[in-house]
């Protein structure tokens, strides 16, 4: 299968941070860019539920989307939101994602990873991976497995070859 282009969003969950300040958005801008990936939105979220889950269901249910990744909101605290957020609309957890994540993390920060509700999913055929809020989780994420499952060209296999099955089902 032949590289295909994906469209997607990015979204950072934050009280603090704006555009120049993101870097953890900026880096998953960044990586999604160089690997040939379109950014069809980029926005900023404070860490309210029902807000962020307002953005996922437009995204969700717009046909463009592809993939919606997040940074921020995942860790333990009151304020930490965005697991709690989409938790219904995702209708296929991909439970891997956050094993791999937090085992390749524990390399870095040791048993801090137990803080980390990093996880992904599909909703209604869109892929959804939401990171932590620092830059170095998403690195890690982006680098070592988001962008090469979201490269048709990956083998043994990946997400991107799936999409077409997920959303005829």
């Amino acid at each position: 299968m032949p590289f295909v282009v994906l469209n997607a969003t990015v979204l950072t969950v934050s009280d603090t941070r704006s555009v120049e300040s993101d870097t953890s958005g900026n880096l998953l801008v960044q990586r999604l860019e160089q690997a040939g990936h379109r950014i069809a939105e980029r926005k900023i979220q404070r860490d309210e539920c029902a807000q962020i889950r307002a953005l996922f269901e437009r995204w969700i249910k717009d046909p463009i989307i592809d993939v919606i990744i997040t940074t921020g909101g995942t860790g333990l605290t009151q304020r930490d939101v965005t697991p709690e957020a989409v938790h219904g609309l995702i209708t296929k957890p991909i439970p891997g994602f956050g094993e791999l994540f937090r085992m390749l993390s524990y390399d870095d920060i040791g048993t801090s990873t137990i803080q980390s509700r990093a996880e992904a999913g599909i909703a209604d055929g869109t892929l959804i991976f939401l990171l932590p809020g620092s830059t170095g989780a998403c690195e890690l994420a982006m680098d070592k497995i988001i962008i090469q499952q979201l490269d048709a060209t990956h083998r043994p296999c990946n997400l991107t070859e799936l999409l077409p099955r997920i959303r005829h089902e």
